[in-house]
């Protein structure tokens, strides 16, 4: 049976009605099934076998599997210029010219076809100023003398024996582990791009590489000694780097301990964690004479009964993604939710989360607020009171305030200057207290 590709936006629902591709379809594997299972049971997405063919309902994850006969392909709502401006403002990466419809906002493209275009132009970057060398030691019997004649060798072995000297030098090689890493990136990517015109660019560069520099496996424990090896001399390789964690990542592929991602089969990015990356480092560089602190634990406040726990299970922590102090006065609690809030719902897990922050041990702070996504410029912010259902008074709000990617990608596009920074503040400003009523 040929391929059936099936396309859909992040948090959409699509439903086998008639005339729908889903319509009539089934596994036609138990091992195909039960991979549907598991990433129904993940949050990743969910895909529910019907009698009328398959319900498919997408979550904060983008990019592509394969089920079967089924592609599914998921796509952000943010097209894809504007989308790259952020990824590259979000992860630090380097803002090269990217000859590509990208820059011209053409067809839509997938996900992790943006992560491998901005890795193809790092690497043709770095190819064309000249690829990472370093001084490695050999030690080898040559013809022709090089470096230093080993004679503590050559005396174990009882004089000449041979036409051959042992010797000991350094070649400049670029057969480094940098490079390793880097080749066997671009290898991966022409296995995860659909892309026709990427992939030929892709083993173009991996073939110009191949003649000096062999692959490497690609695991965590390399990406540690990647990131333990980084210095000033491979610091032009950093964007490359973090461009490959990602896809890795996106794979299922454990980078480090704390990590729980599952294999899955194809390629998953979780856009929650890109959202927080991208407002992490906004308000960070744009609030002016406050700090944020990133995933403060609240301390003592959800608390195990010593004579009531029996399991000794450890008290659970609550972790905000940010607690914004005024010196040593917190202001403002924050939590940032991949979930356009005001085209969807809120569910009821987000809203129970930040009433515990409005309810929190901070006296100073009566309200805890969500950050969510949207590309409507119609949003507004809206407000739910914690009411005390015996005396009929506000004690707390939860807010819902949106953040528009557009009005934030338009900002970080500007060029640096007194009248642009203060827009950026400004934003951030919003970002945390709203408009000035």
């Amino acid at each position: 049976m040929s391929e059936i590709s099936v396309t859909l936006l992040e948090w959409q629902t699509l439903e086998p009605t008639p005339g729908s591709p889903l319509a009539g379809l089934e596994f036609d594997k138990p091992a195909t099934r039960r991979v549907a299972e598991e990433l129904t049971k993940s949050g990743k997405i969910e895909i529910l076998e019907l009698r009328q063919g398959l319900a498919v309902r997408s979550t904060s994850y983008v990019g592509s599997i394969k089920l079967g006969q089924i592609r599914l392909t998921i796509l952000p709502k943010v097209a894809a210029k504007p989308l790259l401006t952020l990824l590259r403002y979000a992860y630090d990466l380097r803002r090269l010219t990217l000859f590509s419809s990208v820059d011209h906002g053409y067809a839509p493209w997938a996900f992790q076809d943006l992560l491998i275009l901005q890795l193809a132009a790092e690497a043709a970057e770095l190819l064309s100023r000249g690829l990472h060398r370093r001084y490695e030691p050999m030690h080898d019997n040559l013809p022709s003398p090089r470096g230093k004649i080993d004679f503590l060798s050559l005396t174990r072995r009882g004089g000449l024996s041979q036409a051959r000297l042992p010797c000991r030098y350094h070649p400049r090689l670029e057969n480094t582990l940098v490079n390793r890493f880097l080749l066997s990136g671009l290898l991966l990517s022409v296995q995860l791009t659909e892309d026709l015109v990427l992939r030929t660019w892709l083993r173009r560069l991996a073939g110009l590489m191949q003649d000096s520099v062999t692959s490497i496996r690609l695991d965590g424990e390399t990406v540690r000694l990647v990131r333990r090896t980084e210095d000033r001399m491979t610091q032009a390789y950093r964007s490359a780097r973090v461009i490959i964690e990602l896809l890795l990542d996106a794979l299922g592929i454990t980078l480090d301990s704390i990590s729980t991602s599952a294999p899955a089969p194809g390629f998953l990015f979780d856009m929650n964690r890109f959202f927080q990356e991208l407002l992490s480092r906004f308000l960070r560089e744009n609030l002016e004479g406050l700090s944020v602190l990133e995933e403060f634990r609240l301390k003592g406040m959800l608390v195990y009964d010593p004579f009531h726990n029996p399991r000794r299970r450890k008290s659970p922590v609550l972790r905000p993604d940010y607690l914004i102090f005024d010196r040593y006065q917190p202001v403002a609690i924050l939590d940032a939710k991949y979930r356009d809030l005001w085209n969807n719902d809120l569910p009821p897990d987000m809203l129970y989360q930040l009433t515990i922050y409005a309810l929190s041990r901070f006296p100073e702070v009566r309200n805890a607020v969500i950050l969510y996504p949207t590309v409507d410029a119609a949003a507004q912010e809206a407000r739910i009171q914690i009411m005390d259902p015996l005396k009929g008074r506000s004690r707390a709000q939860v807010i819902l305030r949106p953040v528009n990617l557009l009005t934030l990608e338009s900002l970080l596009s500007q060029s640096k200057g007194p009248r642009q920074t203060m827009q950026r503040r400004d934003f951030a400003h919003y970002l945390v207290f709203g408009k000035a009523s």
